[in-house]
């Protein structure tokens, strides 16, 4: 029987432009206008009053105030004044600014670089105020007691998978990266109790990445979501839900950021359960370091 018990990494102390981006896919597209309004200038809406940002966004007051409460507020005001200290605390270098979070047309290579370089920092930064440690520490938890864990991912997400399954097999825990669908399923359908699958997805609609995970969790595995968007389908078969909080541009998708994001929660997973074992894991790190090391340059000519 299918377990049914989920939690979310939503940190409610996390900042309200990251937590809209999350839940922009799952709004209407009236809402979605708001939204993308209010996300690329948030000072800029929090002067606005309620008939300005909807004429601004193309709809209506009515929509405007379902989209206050699809995010989470009790109206209007409370939306402004959140607002405002969203802008107060975002301080953002001119030349990295990009308006609806793309690379501006004419942009040189100088604003290219900046625009990059401080949306990539900026990812991992929000990405680690929204995790929640509580959940975190589940997962951990799960990760360390189970007897095997499965990773799957696809394309961008695929890499990270392997990063995950490459540093838990250091440690000495059986770990095992899927990144094809076929072999993914297969292995899915041998899990049970005690097992944990993790599925990492971005948009957290990848069809074959849901699909094995619900595998898994037919099969009695504990299962993990990691994403972007916490209203996704990924997390209607994740026992547990992760977030990150990337922004991908036009000529970004599946850009270094959302992988960076990846890797910021994959870390934190993977030095959580690390400690957990701290003098195995310490002694597993040095013995497969030891393994490979007469593989580098000049390895040989010092050990003479």
């Amino acid at each position: 029987m299918a377990k049914t018990t989920k939690v979310s990494a939503t940190n409610e102390s996390s900042g309200l432009i990251v937590h809209i981006s999350g839940l922009l896919p799952s709004l209407s597209p009236a809402e979605q206008r708001v939204a993308r309004l209010v996300v690329a200038d948030p000072a800029d809406a929090a002067r606005r009053t309620i008939t300005d940002l909807a004429t601004a966004a193309e709809t209506s007051e009515a929509t405007v105030i379902r989209f206050c409460r699809s995010v989470g507020m009790e109206g209007y005001p409370q939306l402004r004044i959140r607002l405002a200290a969203e802008a107060a605390r975002r301080i953002e270098p001119p030349d990295a600014r990009v308006v609806g979070g793309d690379i501006p047309p004419g942009a040189d290579l100088a604003q290219i670089i900046a625009t990059i370089a401080f949306n990539d920092a900026r990812a991992v930064e929000e990405t680690a105020e929204q995790l929640d440690p509580a959940v975190c520490e589940q997962v951990v938890d799960a990760i360390n007691g189970a007897g095997r864990v499965d990773i799957y991912g696809a394309a961008a997400s695929g890499f990270v998978a392997s990063d995950f399954q490459q540093k838990l097999h250091r440690i000495g825990r059986t770990a095992f990266a899927w990144p094809d669908v076929h072999l993914a399923l297969t292995s899915a359908a041998l899990l049970g109790k005690g097992d944990v699958a993790i599925g990492i997805s971005h948009s957290g609609t990848t069809s074959d990445v849901i699909e094995v995970l619900q595998q898994a969790r037919a099969r009695g595995a504990t299962t993990v979501a990691l994403t972007n968007f916490p209203r996704s389908p990924i997390t209607e078969v994740a026992d547990f839900v992760l977030t990150t909080a990337a922004r991908e541009t036009t000529y970004r998708s599946g850009a270094m950021a959302s992988r960076l994001a990846q890797l910021t929660v994959v870390d934190c997973l993977f030095v959580g359960v690390a400690a957990r074992n701290r003098s195995k894991a310490r002694r597993a790190l040095e013995v497969t370091a030891e393994a490979v090391q007469t593989h580098r340059v000049g390895a040989a000519r010092r050990s003479k």
